[in-house]
């Protein structure tokens, strides 16, 4: 397959659909069916789900036991067989069926011509506006797996509770419920999930009353959630008998617990939701998710005997194989930008709200447990540091204690700027807080010159700016916190964030890697924007302060540590590291789900190729909005993964800070722990594989 096919990557395209059907007249219902397999293969969708009881109507009542509606449901679905083997969806159909002489409310799956099997409906309602049991039987009574010996065209048709399992794409695996079997507290999809399906449909004849829709809603996403599989939903619409009812057609696709796509409802004509599914990435999940196999194995124990059958839900498995296209398949909607950061404004402001009080509590707890000792932190004018100082400020605020109890310092080196200067004094003036200043520069030079290291004060063209020079003063500025905190009874508070631990953006053992506790370990950088502007907003502090945030937020990610020439441009950070909004995607793919480097390189180049297109997270500044081409993509993610295997030793050795984000921390006592001597050698020979095969120049 081609590198940008999402086939290739593991994905999956599904459609839920909704159709205008005509009661009792299969064979219109069946054509309309098999117009949209022949539109949704143009699309090169791999499944469609059809709403309950499609062929027939589900509101048509005592016509269901009429033969002259039976046999047409078989001739329709032989007719859809026969007009759709060439085609590449998998369909699955709601249908009435006989089966044993007795009537079952089935989901029909069809592929390339055959019917691969029949699952039966477990849970008939039967209250309020349902009187399914009038009709039909549950699927319950068919004890394990049965067959008919021919139908609509197909010879030995499998049924019972089945998982359709994809040969050709391994963690394409499918189980079909219908309706009522969702509303239950021990859905069929439940046990199914345990046995490894990926995705769950559920065709549904509901009909929609108020408020119903959120409910709808809330079940998919937990069920998905819960499952950790996708949960694809269609619901019956136009067309259906509106006697005594109504319909909305409602769709909708959740991916572990997320809403990938969903249609508009009460609207006339053929309409679906469209999604591609990372079905790889969830079976990827379940091996990490030691409880979800522990949950397989209790239900076993607890439901062997006889009357455990209802839990039990016993399995067969049916394979197909897939005709996956070869070419280039993109991503149908967009792939987020920034994976820790939502688009959507009301999530990003609870998320702030969240990670903001994660971090002050956290800082709460340690200066209780350590005799409310005092904050000693050192201010730069740098994202970090404000961000680390304004937790300090609020959880002094929750505790009842004054803000001078922060001993805050700013500690100019020999490239500190006077914005970036005059931002940390107006800062710490704003926020009330004790305030010295401490010039570095006259220890930084004697130490340079102890060593019998060329840098000479005032000299510039004849000085040497090397590692050993940068150090220097980042090793002092923490040296002296580290001091100031023994002479006055204080701890050092850590003000590095996540991404620059991925990254090694720090200078190790006495530096800026080390702190007594560090509130931003759990933040990366692309978050940490977000959260001083969400403070802002929520008027935490007075107006002079936050207009200072807001000019630190403008100011250009830089050490601070090499002069730069007059005229030159300063120091800049991703310059030499790369843009922290694609390391940061590269993080999260990495540490959360852990791809391949391809896949990775696959997805980012999805998401950052074209600006205009996909949203962007609320207030994100105009110039930054610009995509990427897939050589700089390529190029930071193969130094991503140098630098993230090279510097594990310094996440080793991480002092204690909160984890605060569900994408991941870096803890070596929580979500990560690799050893410190490994080589990124297999990650980038993959990588490099992937690049060649794209044409870019690879290092």
């Amino acid at each position: 397959m081609h590198f940008n096919n999402i086939y290739r990557h593991g994905f999956v395209r599904v459609a839920a659909v909704t159709m205008p059907l005509v009661p009792a007249q299969p064979s219109k219902n069946a054509q309309t069916i098999i117009e949209i397999a022949k539109e949704l293969h143009e699309k090169q969708v791999a499944l469609a789900v059809f709403p309950e009881l499609c062929m027939s109507g589900y509101a048509i009542d005592d016509l269901l036991l009429q033969d002259r509606l039976t046999n047409s449901v078989e001739d329709g679905l032989a007719q859809i067989c026969a007009e759709t083997k060439d085609l590449m969806p998998l369909l699955v159909i709601g249908a009435p069926v006989l089966i044993n002489r007795r009537l079952y409310n089935c989901a029909v799956t069809i592929h390339q011509g055959e019917v691969l099997g029949i699952t039966p409906k477990t849970y008939l309602p039967n209250y309020r506006e349902f009187y399914e049991k009038r009709h039909f039987t549950s699927g319950h009574e068919l004890r394990g797996p049965q067959y008919l010996e021919r139908f609509a065209g197909t010879d030995e048709v499998l049924v019972g509770q089945l998982i359709f399992n994809c040969d050709n794409l391994p963690d394409f695996v499918l189980f079909n419920e219908i309706c009522e079997d969702m509303w239950v507290p021990v859905p069929p999809s439940s046990a199914a999930a345990l046995h490894g399906a990926t995705i769950l449909t559920n065709m549904s004849g509901s009909p929609i009353t108020v408020g119903k829709s959120a409910s709808r809603h809330l079940l998919c996403q937990s069920q998905s959630e819960r499952c950790n599989a996708a949960y694809v939903y269609a619901a019956a619409g136009e067309g259906e008998s509106t006697t005594d009812l109504s319909w909305d057609g409602q769709t909708m696709i959740y991916e572990s617990g997320q809403l990938l796509a969903q249609s508009e409802r009460f609207v006339t004509g053929v309409h679906y939701s469209l999604a591609d599914i990372d079905v790889a990435k969830i079976a990827a999940e379940y091996r990490r998710n030691g409880s979800l196999d522990d949950n397989r194995r209790v239900l076993a124990d607890l439901t062997s005997d006889e009357a455990g059958d209802n839990l039990r839900l016993p399995h067969s498995l049916v394979n197909f194989s897939l005709s996956v296209p070869e070419g280039e398949v993109p991503f149908l909607n967009p792939v987020d930008r920034f994976p820790f950061v939502p688009n959507d404004e009301s999530q990003l402001a609870q998320d702030c709200y969240e990670a903001y009080s994660i971090q002050v509590h956290g800082l709460i707890k340690r200066l209780k447990a350590i005799g409310d000792a005092k904050v000693v932190i050192g201010v730069s004018g740098g994202l970090d540091s404000t961000h680390a100082l304004i937790v300090a400020a609020r959880a002094m605020d929750l505790m009842g204690r004054p803000r001078t109890d922060i001993l805050a310092y700013t500690m100019p080196g020999f490239a500190t700027s006077a914005r970036t200067k005059s931002n940390a004094e107006k800062l710490c003036e704003g926020l009330g807080v004790s305030f010295e200043t401490i010039d570095i520069r006259p220890a930084a030079t004697q130490m340079l010159k102890d060593l019998g290291h060329p840098y000479h004060p005032g000299v510039t063209d004849d000085s040497v700016y090397d590692v050993t020079f940068e150090n220097v003063q980042a090793g002092l500025r923490t040296d002296y916190l580290f001091r100031l905190a023994n002479h006055l009874g204080g701890i050092v508070l850590g003000t590095g964030d996540l991404s620059e631990l991925a990254l090694g953006w720090c200078t190790y053992g006495v530096g800026d890697q080390m702190s007594h506790y560090g509130v931003n370990t759990g933040v990366p950088k692309t978050l940490i924007q977000h959260l001083i502007r969400w403070v802002v907003a929520d008027r935490q502090f007075n107006d002079e302060t936050n207009e200072v945030l807001l000019s630190i937020l403008d100011t250009e990610i830089s050490p601070e540590l090499i002069p730069a020439k007059e005229g030159e441009k300063p120091q800049s950070t991703q310059d030499k590291i790369g843009p922290y909004a694609l390391q940061d995607f590269n993080l999260f793919y990495l540490l959360r789900h852990g791809f391949e480097p391809s896949k990775i390189l696959f997805l980012a180049n999805s998401a950052w190729n074209q600006a205009e297109v996909g949203d962007w997270p609320r207030d994100y500044p105009q110039e930054d909005r610009i995509a990427y081409s897939p050589q700089e993509v390529y190029r930071w993610l193969r130094l991503f993964l140098w630098r993230f295997f090279a510097n594990q030793f310094k996440r080793s050795a991480l002092p204690n800070g909160p984890k605060v984000l569900a994408g991941g921390a870096l803890s070596p006592r929580g979500d990560w722990r690799m050893p410190s001597d490994v080589s990124a050698h297999e990650w980038v020979a993959e990588l490099d594989r992937a690049a060649t095969e794209l044409g870019l120049d690879v290092n």
